[in-house]
């Protein structure tokens, strides 16, 4: 049997300096295809990224040895620079001293290279435990392949037979609160221990399990996971039913990750040993940023990362940090399950242009097939754009049903309640309080025009009240947010110079009116002085450049409110940006006009005041 463990320190053969030595960074991210690398150095004070590099990723055979990739794209930035990074024998170079001219001080990395960070995650009530579980773990970076739980109505059966099928990296099981009852979760340790689920890599390599339930049930699920199993045990995901206990069982992850996954993958070992600081999945070094951000500045941030099958979702409300995946809502590879979840006509509602309804069902075929085509004709690149507005309306819906405020809590008052699928808190996400939008993701971050990437994230988000829209320029996020762990100051300082770009203000209100009708006035004084009404359903773009602010005043009428009240006026600081200080009295929920020509008509409208094609 193998001992189970507590949680310890993430290996790591170096200890970085202080933040006072560091002043040339090599970040990379190792991709599924792409490894992607960044120079950050201190330049006049203040620390910039200065260049940027990128080569295949080799994890895979003929080169089967990650490293590769990594020296590839660093060799980019050294010939960029025209400073020494990387060593004859291929790694990369310490600096001796503050003066050295070659080398750097600190190098950092993320991967999600070889699928990523894949695991089932179990729990004992799927309102409850099991979705704190998913929680902890989608948290931190992983991709959920599955929830297992006593009352997923499934019969055990079908249950044993789902844990068999399955190749997780790792398992993180859950289940009652610290003195509760005990055997539940026994129950279900008892389930997937004889079911046996094979990991990933095979062979010898014994699959991590970690437990994070009820404390008093530990030595006998240590029982259970015998020999076969890598057992570690952290404290409980949900002590009570009134506390959500994440951090621990999301810091073993990590270290699992990197002591068990990563160990076993083709040339990982290097790696681990070249970099200053633990390796993280990508998507956990992207919600560290965004928190980051969301803590330093005290505001509420949503992030969005679309990509050709998934689609990632980040939110930090109030300080509670979530995130989810939508399997299957991307923009090359799952397009078609967009294009059927969300239905035609839903997508065709942000289609100005008159288009043949099968001659779009063939460009989706073409675009499964060929994923890494991009649109060579307006056209096309309207009817992509109209597909991502509804890939992320609905990943952003099912982001806002997973954040939710803790189940069982309210719900509580029988058994049945606890048991029930209905049972749940009320979502955590709040467009009103929302203070700044970050989009991510080809479709968004490569968008011809910043307008359109404007567009599509107002359309999608409906973001309400005062909300600031950034995008992502090089996806830099994920080196960003391991950099966080080294450099708290400089990953800020360069998220907020170098990686966003800064699109402008959205102003919304909240409310419905019959379109013409007055929606709400607003006044501009400081940086520029302007004032002017809104009718319902028009939108409207004042010319604000982003390092402008101004202080805006917006007096809605009765029935639409601004964040005070219905009738109620704000008055805030708002930042321009690259496309400036957008108003947007359609109202809340956004709703076009089912008559063809009068939606074109209006769609139409929307798109010229905001210059999305021109």
């Amino acid at each position: 049997m193998t001992a189970p463990h507590a949680a310890s320190p993430t290996p790591s053969t170096k200890t970085p300096p202080t933040p006072d030595r560091i002043q040339v960074i090599v970040a990379t991210d190792c991709g599924s295809t792409t490894t992607k690398a960044i120079l950050i150095e201190l330049v006049d004070g203040h620390y910039r990224q200065t260049q940027r590099g990128e080569a295949p990723t080799t994890v895979e055979a003929p080169f089967a040895d990650v490293t590769l990739g990594v020296t590839n794209s660093v060799t980019e930035l050294q010939e960029l620079s025209g400073r020494r990074l990387i060593a004859d024998d291929g790694t990369v170079i310490r600096r001796t001293s503050l003066t050295d001219p070659n080398g750097c001080d600190v190098y950092i990395s993320t991967s999600s290279a070889g699928g990523g960070l894949q695991m089932m995650v179990a729990g004992v009530v799927r309102q409850m435990t099991a979705e704190s579980a998913k929680r902890a773990a989608l948290g931190a970076g992983a991709i959920v392949m599955d929830t297992i739980a006593a009352n997923d109505n499934r019969k055990p059966h079908e249950q044993i037979q789902r844990i068999r099928e399955l190749r997780p990296d790792m398992v993180l099981l859950s289940g009652g609160t610290d003195g509760g009852d005990q055997k539940k979760v026994v129950e279900l340790a008892e389930l997937i221990a004889p079911a046996k689920p094979r990991p990933r890599f095979g062979g010898e390599y014994q699959l991590p399990v970690i437990y994070a339930g009820n404390k008093d049930a530990a030595p006998a699920v240590a029982r259970v996971f015998g020999a076969g199993f890598d057992l570690s045990i952290v404290p409980n995901l949900r002590p009570t039913l009134e506390a959500e206990n994440l951090g621990p069982a999301r810091d073993r992850i990590h270290d699992v990750f990197l002591e068990h996954v990563m160990a076993h993958a083709p040339g990982y070992d290097k790696l681990i040993s070249w970099a200053d600081a633990p390796i993280m999945p990508t998507p956990g070094a992207v919600g560290d940023i965004l928190q980051t951000i969301a803590r330093k500045r005290g505001i509420n941030a949503v992030g969005v990362d679309i990509g050709g099958a998934t689609t990632d979702v980040f939110s930090v409300f109030d300080g509670v940090f979530n995130r989810t995946v939508s399997a299957n809502l991307g923009m090359s590879y799952s397009i078609s399950n967009v294009c059927a979840e969300a239905t035609m006509p839903r997508i065709m509602r942000w289609v100005h242009l008159p288009m043949d309804e099968r001659e779009l069902r063939n460009r989706v075929k073409n675009k499964m097939i060929r994923p890494t085509t991009i649109p060579q004709s307006l056209e096309a690149l309207v009817f992509e754009q109209a597909v991502a507005r509804e890939a992320l309306r609905l990943s952003y819906e099912q982001h806002k049903a997973f954040a939710t405020t803790l189940k069982g809590v309210q719900q509580q008052r029988t058994v049945g309640d606890a048991f029930s699928q209905q049972a749940g808190g009320g979502t955590l996400v709040n467009n009103m309080k929302l203070d700044l939008l970050v989009a991510s993701g080809g479709v968004l971050s490569h968008a011809p025009r910043m307008e359109q990437t404007a567009i599509m994230l107002i359309d999608s988000f409906e973001p309400e009240g005062f909300t600031e829209l950034a995008k992502d320029s090089i996806f830099m996020m994920p080196h960003l947010g391991v950099l966080a762990s080294v450099h708290p100051d400089a990953a800020m300082e360069v998220f907020e110079k170098d990686c966003l770009i800064f699109l402008g203000t959205c102003v919304a209100p909240h409310g419905e009116g019959k379109p013409g009708k007055q929606c709400f006035s607003w006044t501009l004084s400081g940086a520029r002085s302007a004032q002017g009404t809104m009718a319902v359903g028009e939108m409207q773009v004042l010319p604000l450049a982003h390092h402008e602010s101004c202080e805006m005043t917006v007096s809605p009428e009765k029935g639409f409110d601004m964040g005070a009240g219905p009738g109620k006026p704000v008055t805030r600081t708002v930042r321009g940006g690259t496309v400036g200080l957008i108003l947007d009295a359609r109202g809340r929920a956004i709703t076009v006009a089912d008559a063809e020509n009068e939606r074109r008509a209006t769609i139409q409208k929307w798109l010229a005041a905001l210059r999305v094609y021109e």
